[in-house]
């Protein structure tokens, strides 16, 4: 007969024992290889392949845009047509799918294509604002301010959507705030000796409004989903990219006929700074970057989810950062140095809170 425990044994015996760092890791590790063994090859190839896509295309699009400016374009208009002039690449990759997927195209009817045209035209005013924030800032600096898209996603979809906010979302919102007003108490060594400082300011403000309105339009096409489509399959996603993107072009194209800035891209190009084939790669190279980086953005939010594109997201910021500095000698002081951590910071907290909602009750 075995002896009776004391009741301190009992305590200790009844008291959960405590995990080791080591032990979340190799439970981490195990978690992630079940993940693994559940998806064919191909699905994590073509995650691979997207997250490379938003890591290398986005941070490129925004060099090139600043690029533009720096040798010497000065077309707003001519940088937000070139935004969505890569519009094809993304019906390259639709068309297929309804082969392989044994799918049909989504019928249009007269709300969808209202929705499609206006998500568009904010689409197409989003861009000209983010052209005018790159004509007169510092890449990394607007790469900065964009981070600010993430708040208004998150306000606008808990209002129009009806998406749960949590304190660390809350938390977030308030952190990027903070970044961003760090940035705009240090724009005396921020802006470039040809800026004027009505100029930055104005470069400051489109930013944020572009910002406000991406959020604007990212709660809206989720509302699309949501309401008139029902589901978000691979080629619905795709669909909705297709016609937004295109109808931006029709409106973005009617800009820059009726500002006649057609006719001035031979001028332009001539006074270009490497002459008429840089200024012909620059635009080039602009339309295909930022249509790879969106549809790599598409991608990850459809193979993985909206977690893993914020941590993409948060990447992305600091490498676009990193590469203004090294390859156009962006101005990186201690306040930017610290708004971007604090940015980091913000992205890091919102991502927290949106994955804790992923996770089911015990």
């Amino acid at each position: 007969m075995q002896p009776l425990l004391e009741p301190g044994d009992q305590m200790e015996e009844a008291s959960p024992t405590p995990v080791s760092f080591w032990s979340k890791i190799s439970a981490f590790r195990t978690m992630a290889w079940e993940a693994y063994r559940k998806k064919p090859i191909s699905h994590w190839i073509l995650l691979f392949l997207s997250s490379a896509a938003m890591l290398v295309a986005f941070p490129a699009s925004s060099i090139l845009s600043r690029l533009y400016y720096s040798n010497g374009g000065t077309s707003k208009w001519i940088i937000s047509w070139v935004a969505v002039a890569g519009w094809p690449l993304t019906a390259l990759i639709l068309f297929p799918t309804y082969y392989f997927c044994k799918t049909f195209p989504t019928p249009l009817n007269f709300k969808l294509t209202l929705s499609y045209t206006v998500l568009g035209f904010l689409s197409a005013a989003d861009n000209l604002m983010y052209a005018y924030a790159y004509a007169y800032l510092p890449a990394s600096t607007a790469a900065l301010l964009a981070s600010s898209s993430l708040v208004f996603s998150a306000l606008f979809g808990y209002f129009l959507v009806k998406n749960k906010l949590n304190a660390s979302i809350i938390n977030a919102i308030v952190v990027i705030t903070a970044a961003m007003t760090i940035i705009a108490l240090d724009s005396d060594s921020d802006k470039y000796g040809d800026i004027t400082n009505s100029q930055y300011i104005m470069g400051f403000v489109w930013d944020i409004l572009g910002s406000a309105l991406h959020g604007l339009i990212f709660a809206l096409s989720e509302l699309v989903f949501v309401k008139l489509l029902g589901r978000r399959s691979f080629h619905v996603v795709l669909e909705q990219q297709l016609m937004v993107s295109l109808f931006a072009f029709v409106f973005t194209t009617i800009g820059v006929i009726v500002n006649k800035d057609f006719q001035g891209m031979k001028s332009e190009a001539k006074s270009f700074k490497g002459g008429t084939t840089s200024y012909l790669l620059v635009l080039i190279w602009g339309a295909i970057t930022f249509q790879l980086g969106v549809l790599g953005a598409t991608a990850v939010l459809f193979l993985s989810s909206t977690v893993l594109a914020g941590v993409l997201n948060a990447i992305r910021v600091p490498l676009t950062s990193i590469a203004a500095v090294i390859l156009l000698d962006d101005p990186m002081g201690g306040f930017k140095i610290l708004s971007l951590m604090v940015t980091f910071w913000g992205f890091g907290s919102y991502i927290y809170g949106s994955s804790s909602f992923g996770k089911d009750p015990s």
